[in-house]
């Protein structure tokens, strides 16, 4: 079918198996009525179900929840995404706008979602190649510092501790999920990296892609899952900003910055 054709098919006919409302009457979604079938799922659950199509057990619900909850909650405005929501605050902006400004700044190259998904592709890559050839880990490791330059969720910026690694292997220890495949070979990775002269440990990143993977999301369904996981965070610091005196979320004297552009003009 030609691009004209698929567009001329698609003119006021939308084809979809994900869902609809019908008006005054119910709502389904994967073919699961959102009133009768669905209606005492938590919302968390209802979203990986948009997301999958699949139902997760109690512990793994407690465990994905629990990365939102120990991983990307933080009320601290000097992170980069939340200080766009604390500016939002201290303009008062609304919290959606709050919110998707900074969730759409959460897409960074360094930190965020960005980092998460090449962490979870480095992963897929090592266990591939570690069941596919003869290549050691360690020589893993140096063809991807060689391409790369970095080995995705190891290593970070500030301090090489990562506080959240803790916590998170306590509760997956606790929910049974601790001792499948991605899992330990995350943590072979790190020994590898911290034995080696690479000195570099695990970052929350790899902890959690590798638990995206031993549940079985794939790339796309981990990206999404992720997609609103600083919110709980980025709306605490809208709040703060907004409930304090206008304007008043780090403001800078202009006397403090270094302009050596042109002196004033006519707009």
């Amino acid at each position: 079918m030609s691009s004209t054709e698929k567009l001329l098919a698609a003119e006021n006919n939308w084809q979809t198996s994900m869902g609809r409302w019908f008006a005054g009457e119910r709502v389904v979604i994967r073919g699961k009525d959102l009133f009768t079938e669905l209606k005492d799922m938590r919302w968390m659950e209802l979203m990986l179900f948009s997301i999958t199509g699949r139902h997760f057990s109690e512990n793994e619900l407690k465990l994905l929840e629990g990365m939102w909850v120990l991983c990307t909650s933080y009320p601290d405005p000097r992170l980069w995404n939340n200080r766009v929501a604390s500016l939002a605050g201290t303009v008062r902006s609304t919290p959606t706008l709050a919110l998707s400004g900074a969730n759409s700044l959460s897409e960074a190259e360094i930190y965020g979602r960005k980092p998460d998904v090449r962490t979870y592709d480095f992963l897929v890559r090592c266990q591939e190649t570690l069941k596919s050839t003869d290549a050691c880990l360690e020589d893993i490791i140096r063809q991807e510092l060689k391409t790369h330059r970095v080995i995705p969720g190891y290593g970070r910026p500030i301090i090489s501790k990562d506080e959240r690694i803790k916590p998170m292997t306590e509760l997956s220890i606790k929910l049974g999920v601790f001792d499948k495949p991605y899992i330990k070979l995350a943590h072979t990775i790190e020994n590898a990296l911290s034995e080696g002269r690479w000195r570099m440990k695990m970052n929350i990143a790899a902890f959690t892609a590798a638990l995206a993977l031993d549940l079985g999301l794939s790339r796309n369904e981990y990206l999404r899952y992720a997609a609103l996981s600083f919110s709980s965070g980025l709306l605490s610091c809208y709040i703060d900003a907004n409930d304090q005196a206008l304007g008043t979320f780090l403001p800078i004297r202009c006397s403090k910055i270094s302009y050596e552009g042109k002196n004033v003009r006519n707009w």
